[in-house]
């Protein structure tokens, strides 16, 4: 067939992703989990697009979530981990251990063993599931808006982020184990483990450093570049780092942080760039993984596959969570369910599966529909419903966003470095009763009015200028607390944080204890 017509099909599909997911939007519905049914739909027992060519799908899926990764790791910020490293290492390390072990000793006691089902396998199948998938929280907690209390957010963040590395390496070592059919050798895993994880930190550090360095002192002529040249830093992070022995999911994660957290030139558009790359890897990923399964076959694997997700969304993560946040107090009754809650499965399962696929494990076609029924029933009923969950725990809190948040009618961003505020004001009537021109309005002394937008017209101020109603105004200061007080002056209202609200029996507190928000 000629290209134009992969093109033209390639084309569909991301357009009808991309309408499903601004539809499924004000459903509620994860834009991951449609980007899978749209997939599915056009695959062999839908539209009729046959695809079964697993090394592709791994190598895309390799890519794809090598930038998710990095851009991960890129948006966040050190200031608001660091408080949070402890749990997060700790969720992200004994956490997927013991998810991994207490899923595959379960699964061995209660699945039939006449199935050929071995103690082995049923680990190996477990730590494919172990971790939580960075795509699928990255895009529901940010794509969602969710403002948690107690460094809820960095904490899962920064689980996500951080655990597939020890997935990855659970993965591999009870691969061999099963191929081999050998005794475990729990030392050369251990001994792996921490290898692959020193390397891959130590890595992603010295050569985060370094591309910060080379952005800085390249001085390239096309600054479109810029964003182009910290891509290509990215992959070659990872490929790096898998020939130095680490685990390169970790490597590119850090280096993701430590160019995040350094000043380098054109850093605002290389965060805007990773972000549209962060979609087109997810929509593609979750696309092909969509196209390589048979919804006819997960019939085949229904009652095991929704065991396991029971068995996982109800036992064994919320067990391994508890265990991993027991050091930390600050966490509440209510903060350790909804860690529990957002065990989130999505493409780095099935990716795991798909390596199962390519090693030539037995049994591993089976292993591959049970792991994305699994990763479907994970979207469905954990993904759609973590706003709901998150207020019924109250652990959410007002979003911080205020409505006077500049538009699309003033595309201006000032570099991190630069203390300002910035927001958007509409000019009514009624501010314009003691006068029309801008030096009449109540503005604080250190706030600034430095563009107007009038009709399709824009312009920048004097203080003898006269303003008309429905106006815009883009005003700057130097924090948010003279914008509120030119709100204040302005007659507009900021919008105020709901206070906490407080158990209503004196004995829900010991467990439930929600009026901090340390």
């Amino acid at each position: 067939m000629q290209i134009e017509f992969y093109l033209l099909i390639l084309s569909i599909l991301f357009f009808a992703s991309i309408l499903a997911g601004k539809a499924g939007s004000r459903f509620g519905v994860p834009a991951l989990l449609l980007f899978l049914g749209v997939g599915m739909l056009f695959g062999s027992d839908g539209l009729g697009i046959h695809f079964d060519n697993i090394e592709v799908a791994q190598v895309v899926g390799t890519v794809a979530l090598s930038a998710i990764l990095f851009s991960g790791g890129l948006d966040t910020k050190i200031k608001d981990i660091r408080p949070v490293l402890g749990p997060g290492i700790s969720l992200a390390t004994l956490g997927v251990l013991l998810t991994a072990v207490t899923t595959g000793l379960i699964l061995y006691l209660i699945l039939p063993h006449d199935i050929g089902v071995s103690l082995l396998g049923c680990l190996l199948l477990a730590s494919t599931m172990s971790s939580t998938d960075s795509a699928s929280v990255f895009s529901i907690l940010r794509g969602r808006g969710l403002n948690l209390k107690h460094r809820l957010r960095p904490t899962l963040e920064l689980e996500s982020g951080a655990n597939d590395p020890m997935a990855y390496v659970l993965v591999l070592t009870f691969i061999s184990l099963v191929l081999q059919g050998g005794e475990p050798l729990y030392g050369s895993a251990l001994l792996m483990l921490v290898a692959q994880l020193a390397i891959g930190v130590v890595a992603g550090w010295l050569f985060g450093k370094g591309m910060v360095r080379l952005v800085n002192k390249i001085n390239l002529d096309n600054v479109a570049l810029y964003p182009i040249l910290v891509l290509a830093g990215s992959f070659f992070v990872f490929a790096a780092t898998y020939y130095l022995k680490g685990n390169s999911f970790l490597a590119v994660y850090i280096a993701g942080l430590v160019v995040g957290n350094s000043r380098f030139v054109h850093k605002r558009s290389t965060r805007n760039f990773f972000d549209a790359i962060t979609w087109l890897a997810q929509l593609a990923m979750f696309l092909i993984l969509g196209l390589l399964v048979n919804p006819s076959e997960l019939k085949l694997v229904l009652v095991p596959g929704l065991i396991i997700s029971v068995v996982m969304i109800f036992v064994t993560r919320p067990l391994s969570v508890f265990a991993s946040l027991a050091p930390f107090r600050r966490y509440t009754l209510r903060d350790r369910v909804f860690v529990s809650w957002v065990g989130l499965r999505g493409a780095v399962p099935i990716i795991f599966a798909i390596l199962c696929r390519a090693s030539g494990v037995p049994h591993s076609e089976e292993m591959f529909n049970i792991v994305f029924l699994c990763t479907l029933v994970s979207l469905v009923v954990q993904g759609t419903t973590l706003p709901l969950v998150a207020k019924w725990l109250r652990v959410s809190k007002a979003p911080k966003e205020r409505s006077h948040a500049l538009s699309a009618d003033f595309d201006i961003d000032f570099p991190e470095e630069i203390k300002s505020a910035t927001m958007e004001i509409e000019i009514t009537p009624s501010m314009l009763e003691q006068g029309s021109r801008l030096m009449d309005l109540s503005m604080p002394e250190k706030t600034l009015v430095i563009m107007v937008k009038r009709g399709d017209h824009y312009f920048v101020p004097t203080g003898m200028t006269v303003l008309h109603a429905a106006d815009r105004l883009m005003v700057i200061s130097d924090n948010q607390a003279e914008l509120d007080a030119t709100l204040h002056a302005l007659g507009i209202a900021p919008l105020q944080e709901q206070p906490p609200r407080r158990p209503k029996r004196p004995w829900k507190s010991v467990f439930f204890d929600d009026s901090s928000d340390a």
